[in-house]
């Protein structure tokens, strides 16, 4: 286990958190350094990024080529275009290859795609009974980062500029060329198709997101299965220095209408992934998200939910796993993507600790809650890198900046929804 200090030129935290401050100080993570926390973080990146490969792709392929369909029964249905289409950070003609495997989606997606949980049978009835990739998983979270606009960077302020009305205006126009219908609905109603634009934005902006994490994690999990990855630091840090490595990757929104590219959002206007997507993900998904329907009362005399966006506090660091588990609800609908795809030896840990096949989404969850605490770490060292000053800086002053900044960061988990209490003992489960 990692040895937990604190910097010899300041004297120890008196925050809550206090044990925690001292770990990142440390280098390390909000979740403590343990074989069995780093086994189940890596083993669920793993099972998360298989879903994750049909996530960005549909997402990209609702953007692109879906786009203002007002009937989009097939929309979960990739064409073998976008299966075949080529990650940008994977395969050996990588922009950047942070994953060892092939570019074109993976075998074990797609093996799942044929067959499913019950045979080779046609698409369509797959979907229909539900065996398949819950794309409404992917949705919800797309809507979380539209709904909780204004997180900073320029690709949001971006979407409300006469530029990018002119942009839109000019795609609409062209899809629905050969439709008067739509055509008219649209002069009528400009401010509604507008609105529908800006949110297959987001569907483009959250693809160009996961098209990185997909690689990122299944390289995590190579490593691991290698030796090369053998403790929770070494985890986080593999996830710093992507951030760091991927951090410029443009943030864009192209439509293809009859083999014309229409640039909505042009990779010229400088968008990044760090800024403009990752950031935005973490603090949209991770913390705020919205009450999922039917744990919540939305109706403002009730009081259940909070006034003011700013004080949401339904994401996956603050989720309390058994009504999170109720059916239909989106995480839930992510741990049943994920249970087609767990490593052996996660199916191995879950069949020892357990209450039977049917606790096994609820444990997903809480190792899916673990492992994006560490993801949360990885983007809370990365600003402090960005921001502030190296954890072994000789100078007090500067030690004591980046405490403030990781009190800070920690102030928000002092809720007592949040879950960074529970994950530093292996009996929650």
């Amino acid at each position: 286990m990692q040895t937990q200090t604190k910097s010899a030129k300041l004297p120890p935290s008196t925050h809550e958190f206090s044990e925690i401050i001292h770990r990142l100080e440390a280098g390390g993570a909000m979740l403590p350094d343990t074989p069995e926390n780093l086994m189940q973080i890596i083993g669920i990146y793993k099972a998360y990024a298989v879903p994750m490969d049909f996530y960005w792709r549909d997402l990209l392929y609702i953007a692109e080529r879906v786009f203002l369909d007002p009937l989009p029964f097939f929309k979960y249905f990739l064409p073998q275009e976008y299966l075949d289409l080529h990650n940008h950070y994977a395969g050996d003609d990588a922009d950047l290859r942070i994953w060892r495997g092939e570019a074109t989606v993976h075998p074990e997606l797609l093996a799942f795609i044929e067959k499913g949980e019950t045979s080779k049978i046609p698409k369509l009835l797959h979907h229909l009974w539900h065996d398949r990739i819950n794309m409404e998983f992917a949705e919800a979270c797309m809507r979380a980062m539209f709904w909780h606009r204004e997180m900073g960077g320029k690709f949001d302020p971006y979407l409300d500029t006469d530029e990018y009305k002119a942009n839109a205006d000019r795609a609409i126009k062209a899809y629905f060329k050969n439709n008067p219908v739509m055509l008219s609905l649209y002069q009528l109603f400009p401010d509604m198709f507008l609105e529908q634009v800006r949110q297959l934005s987001y569907y483009s902006n959250l693809g160009l997101f996961w098209e990185v994490m997909a690689p990122v994690f299944f390289e995590m999990s190579d490593l691991y299965d290698e030796g090369k990855i053998t403790t929770v630091p070494e985890a986080m840090n593999f996830l710093v220095n992507g951030i760091f490595a991927i951090a410029g990757r443009p943030i864009y929104h192209h439509v293809y209408i009859d083999g014309e590219c229409y640039e909505i959002i042009p990779k010229s206007k400088g968008f990044m992934w760090l800024y403009e997507a990752a950031l935005p993900y973490v603090e949209a998904v991770f913390y705020r998200t919205a009450p999922f329907r039917g744990t919540k009362s939305y109706n403002a005399q009730a009081q259940e939910v909070p006034q003011d966006q700013k004080d949401f506090h339904y994401g996956i660091l603050y989720a309390d796993i058994f009504p999170v588990g109720t059916a239909g609800i989106p995480p839930t609908l992510l741990m049943q993507d994920m249970f087609h795809f767990l490593p052996p030896y996660l199916v191995e840990y879950y069949q020892k600790h357990c209450r039977g096949e049917e606790d096994m989404l609820i444990q997903l969850a809480n190792t899916f809650q673990r492992s994006m605490y560490c993801v949360t770490s990885a983007v809370i060292q990365a600003l402090r890198t960005a921001l502030l000053y190296p954890l072994d800086d000789p100078n007090p002053r500067h030690l004591q900046a980046n405490r403030d900044f990781f009190e800070a960061q920690l102030d928000r988990f002092k809720r007592p929804e949040a879950r960074l209490r529970n994950i530093q003992t292996p009996n929650y489960r």
